[in-house]
């Protein structure tokens, strides 16, 4: 358990210790065929605190190999992609790493598309009509925060 220890304590300052435990961010996959489409989703994660994107990745077969290395807390994964498509990704990487959130960042948000994304594996399904800014309200409904590791 860790322990907070108040360093200094005067209005408008504080500044806080914690000894025993580190704070550790949310790691994201970033999946989607539109590189602008990545590097935007990559700015909007990175100017949160506590979150870190670890990888990207074009297609759905190269997200099954970034998720076995990067082991990332949350995918999110576009559907229409080639190689691979976003479901069929969603199923192996259900199958490889368990723990691993998913959500469905797409243009073809559907009440049928829903039902197979979470068939396979997936929290949610975002529209991109709706932005980025929803997608990571929701992306943080989803993921236990803050993450701790005692030691």
């Amino acid at each position: 358990m860790p322990i907070e220890c108040r360093l200094l304590d005067r209005p408008g300052i504080q500044l806080r210790v914690w000894v025993g435990a580190i704070l550790m961010s949310t790691t994201v996959l970033i999946v989607d065929d539109s590189p602008p489409i990545r590097r935007s989703l990559r700015a909007w994660f990175e100017r949160r605190d506590g979150w870190e994107v670890c990888g990207e990745a074009e297609n759905g077969a190269v997200a099954v190999e970034r998720v076995k290395a990067l082991n990332p807390d949350i995918v999110i994964l576009d559907l229409s992609m080639p190689v691979m498509n976003g479901l069929e990704a969603a199923r192996k990487i259900s199958s490889i790493a368990p723990k691993t959130a998913m959500v469905l960042f797409t243009m073809h948000a559907t009440e049928h598309l829903m039902n197979d994304a979470r068939s396979a594996g997936i929290k949610r399904v975002i529209s991109k009509l709706d932005g980025a800014a929803t997608l990571l309200d929701s992306v943080e409904g989803i993921v236990e925060r803050p993450r701790e590791k005692t030691g």
